[in-house]
């Protein structure tokens, strides 16, 4: 979790990351990174991760063998807005995602603060 700067009025932010391909990050640039793209309709939820680890195995191991490259993003979310998701432990102690129903991502993306920036890359 990141503290406001001092003097500022800012509310505190929680980092997450998210494992994704090549098509998807494309969509993040065009939204000029500051919005993760509308879910297909084979994609009802939206899952950033809380644990670096975990979203670069997925990015190595999984976007590269079904995309050619995986990258993984780093971004900050009023942390306060993200109460309403309950963190799921998807396998081990550090496997944690925040599940967003597709039909709330549009508010999810208006509580990101910055950009989202690509932090390691695979191919």
């Amino acid at each position: 979790m990141t503290s406001p700067a001092p003097g500022s009025q800012a509310r505190p932010t929680t980092t997450l990351w998210r494992p994704t391909g090549p098509e998807e990050l494309a969509l993040v640039r065009a939204l000029d990174w500051r919005a993760w793209p509308p879910r297909l309709p084979e994609q009802p939820i939206f899952y950033p991760v809380l644990d670096e680890d975990y979203a670069i195995r997925i990015a190595r191991d999984w976007n590269v063998k079904h995309s050619g490259s995986g990258y993984v993003t780093r971004f900050e979310v009023d942390s306060a807005f993200l109460a309403r998701y309950p963190v799921r432990q998807a396998g081990g102690r550090t496997i944690l995602e925040l599940w967003v129903p597709a039909e709330e991502l549009d508010e999810f993306n208006a509580h990101i603060v910055g950009p989202i920036t690509v932090t390691h890359e695979f191919h």
